[in-house]
């Protein structure tokens, strides 16, 4: 157990918070519009889809290079690096004409957006004291998670004046993100000794050292889950439910998902406190076990209360979620991340991109409660592989 106190966090990690809350404002600006900006081009619903996979198949296959990257180059200049690649590639997508072109670019994004998401997160967890891990985890995820709420909403709007203008939107705020970051955050050459990126500072972990690591192996699963249905399950699969097993219009599962995301958000302003105060395993054994009930409750008969219970239980456990496994990445490895940051990602990544499939095939193979069955089954994976963690 380490102290959950209220000292003052590094400056990085307040920076790195409103680079995330922009690069999400920003992403949730532009999500909207792609659907209708695709159609522009005159091809089918199956070129939307690939639309937007494209950019997520190739963040996740991007991943192990980005972290590569930070071990070589450090994790400022890769995160300055991948915030000018999605920006120039997004800005581009915004003025082309033609599908084809289009895809390229939004491929070519996915690439830069791995590149900032493990420096980012490399960073983070670098310059946060061991006994304030989990304060920098929740601090840094809620500025994405606010940044995801208040996007959509504007996007949804822009996109009515014009298709191409939240791509144009959205590059300047990654441009402006970029220029936050070289801005506030030290420059390697002006660090401290000890700083991250300073020759002081210890080698990378092996990869192959981590993952014999049970604390690792426990991140890894836990995310692989969150990204199963945080990032998958809850925004392909549970519009459908609504919509079609409980036979509520479209603005309630907007309800749902925006009472989850609130829900997220309040949890983390505790969240970060109990990692650090109450302990890993602890947070992280309860996390599992809120997210894991409340993904079951979906398994039984459709209630729209239930749908909303759900929805909220969910957000709570998702916001332990998101600061202990970090937390433990940063406990293995507390030198530069690099690949082990990236698995960690690419762990979540995987559950996004794997979880609306199966997911998918499930319901359209026998119903949506096995579905969510199975989604709960995958998030109790990482409740086993908490309880299996050392009490200290």
């Amino acid at each position: 157990m380490v102290d959950g106190g209220r000292e003052r966090l590094p400056r990085e990690v307040h920076v790195l918070a409103v680079v995330a809350f922009v690069v999400a404002l920003g992403f949730g600006i532009v999500a909207p519009a792609i659907p209708v900006f695709v159609r522009s081009f005159g091809v089918g619903t199956t070129a939307v889809g690939l639309a937007v996979s494209s950019f997520a198949f190739f963040r996740f296959v991007s991943a192990f290079g980005g972290g590569a990257l930070v071990e070589r180059f450090g994790e400022r200049a890769v995160l300055a690096a991948g915030l000018v690649v999605v920006a120039v590639t997004t800005g581009a997508a915004g003025l082309v004409g033609n599908f084809p072109l289009f895809l390229a670019l939004r491929s070519a994004g996915g690439v830069g957006s791995a590149m900032f998401t493990v420096s980012a997160l490399s960073l983070l967890l670098r310059v946060a004291p061991a006994q304030h891990r989990g304060r920098s985890a929740a601090t840094f995820q809620g500025g994405f998670i606010l940044g995801g709420i208040a996007g959509p909403a504007a996007g949804g709007l822009l996109a009515t004046l014009s298709p191409r203008l939240p791509f144009l939107l959205y590059a300047g705020f990654l441009l402006v993100a970029g220029a936050v970051a070289l801005t506030l955050l030290r420059a390697p050459d002006r660090a401290a000794p000890g700083d991250p990126d300073t020759p002081q500072a210890a080698p990378p972990l092996p990869l192959a050292a981590a993952v014999r690591n049970r604390a690792y192996v426990a991140a890894l699963v836990a995310n692989f889950g969150v990204g199963w249905m945080l990032f998958g399950v809850r925004n392909s699969l549970v519009p459908l439910y609504v919509t079609e097993d409980l036979g509520r219009t479209v603005a309630w599962a907007g309800a749902g998902l925006l009472v989850g995301s609130v829900a997220q958000a309040v949890g983390l302003l505790r969240s970060g406190r109990m990692v650090d105060g109450w302990g890993r395993r602890p947070s992280l054994v309860l996390g599992s076990t809120l997210a894991t009930g409340s993904v079951a409750l979906l398994a039984g008969p459709p209630s729209t209360a239930v749908f909303l219970v759900s929805m909220a239980v969910f957000g709570l456990g998702a916001s332990l979620l998101a600061s202990a496994p970090a937390a433990l990445v940063a406990d293995v490895s507390p030198a530069r991340g690099g690949r082990v940051v990236a698995v960690f990602q690419m762990a979540s990544d995987l559950g996004g991109i794997v979880g609306p499939l199966a997911a998918g095939a499930l319901t359209d193979a026998v119903d949506y409660q096995l579905a969510f069955g199975v989604t709960a089954a995958v998030l109790a994976a990482g409740l086993v592989a908490a309880l299996a963690l050392p009490r200290t």
